[in-house]
């Protein structure tokens, strides 16, 4: 199972709206075949690993792993089961189980149903952290939240900036650290940030520095600030600005009204927009907003070996860190939050604020 989740791994951020998954068939204790779901509507893992397989004879005896159930409904591709039955795999072993309620059980019921004997829950705590975009989503019915921010080792995001100085952006981290965030950018739905974060820094939100797609973008704008000059209103890159009172949309750019304005209305406009995820960069404000309503999954957090002395105090979370990294004098940590119920059904309870 662990090598159907790193061949998983290795389609990370190409897949979305589907999830990742890798699968593996042994024959008498040999890999006779493997493969994985490169990108949504191509074939999926269980396809490719049948069709990499030299001799489709061995496949009436033999053993079919995947990391997640196989879907048995009609998509962009045929379903997976149908595959499986029509080479009469005897035994399949499933890492989770899928939460999307198109599949949710189906798929094993049906291989079931045809004589496949099936077992799941193997590695399920692992695969399960594989797909936590797509089981947030699906479980939560809300994007999975990843809060980003860089600070000083005395806790400053920047500095104070004259009107002069703003539209500049000032690097706390390194050039290593920046390229890690890019390619961060590029593994998820969206990323999102405050209108002071484009007034002050004007901020392009891409990921230019590496391969990538570029994620969707999200801006905060209760009372429609934005700079009319800024990269994010000129550019062709899709962008949604969100405010309490107008609704257009011009190009790539669409200006949506929520009503009432704060996270719960947001969140619930981009489950039924399908964003499956969002990474938050900014600002202090915005940040500390998700944190204050425990709106959030994973924090990942940039300590730079550098001093402002005063500024902008960064975002404050009282959470255990669960991993480290060192990026050339960069430190980054790992926070974990709500894993331990990306399996259960229902949301995390969170308040609702508003977002300034």
């Amino acid at each position: 199972m662990q090598q159907c989740i790193e061949l998983a791994k290795k389609a990370l951020g190409e897949t979305y709206p589907n999830p990742m998954v890798g699968a593996v068939i042994v024959y008498k204790n040999q890999i006779i075949g493997k493969g994985w779901h490169k990108k949504a509507g191509l074939a999926h893992a269980e396809i490719n690993a049948i069709n990499s397989v030299a001799d489709k004879s061995l496949l009436s005896n033999s053993t079919l792993y995947v990391n997640l159930e196989p879907c048995s409904h009609f998509g962009k591709t045929p379903p997976c089961v149908e595959s499986i039955e029509k080479y009469k795999i005897p035994r399949v072993i499933i890492g989770s189980i899928d939460p999307n309620p198109k599949v949710a059980g189906r798929g094993i019921k049906a291989l079931e149903l045809s004589g496949c004997e099936v077992s799941h829950g193997i590695l399920k705590k692992e695969s399960d952290f594989l797909n936590r975009r797509f089981f947030t989503f699906h479980k939560k019915k809300r994007p999975y939240i990843i809060l980003k921010w860089a600070q000083t080792s005395d806790y400053y995001i920047a500095p104070i900036q004259s009107k002069n100085e703003k539209g500049h952006i000032f690097w706390i981290t390194n050039n290593k650290s920046l390229k890690r965030v890019h390619q961060w950018r590029g593994q998820e739905t969206a990323i999102l940030v405050g209108v002071q974060t484009i007034i002050d820094d004007n901020p392009k939100l891409t990921t230019r520095h590496c391969e990538g797609l570029d994620p969707l973008r999200l801006i905060l704008d209760p009372q429609n600030r934005i700079p009319k000059k800024s990269v994010v209103y000129n550019d062709n890159n899709p962008t949604l600005f969100f405010n309490k009172s107008i609704e257009i949309e011009n190009n790539h750019k669409r200006f949506i009204r929520l009503d009432p304005f704060n996270l719960n209305t947001l969140m619930k406009y981009c489950f039924n927009e399908n964003i499956q995820s969002i990474i938050v960069e900014g600002g202090k404000k915005t940040i500390q907003n998700f944190i204050d309503v425990n709106l959030w999954d994973e924090s990942r957090v940039f300590t730079a070996n550098k001093k402002l002395n005063r500024g902008i105090l960064a975002p404050k979370l009282n959470s255990e860190v669960h991993s480290s990294e060192n990026f050339d004098g960069d430190k980054l940590n790992y926070i974990n939050n709500h894993l331990d119920v990306i399996t259960k059904k229902g949301d995390a309870t969170s308040k609702t604020k508003k977002m300034e």
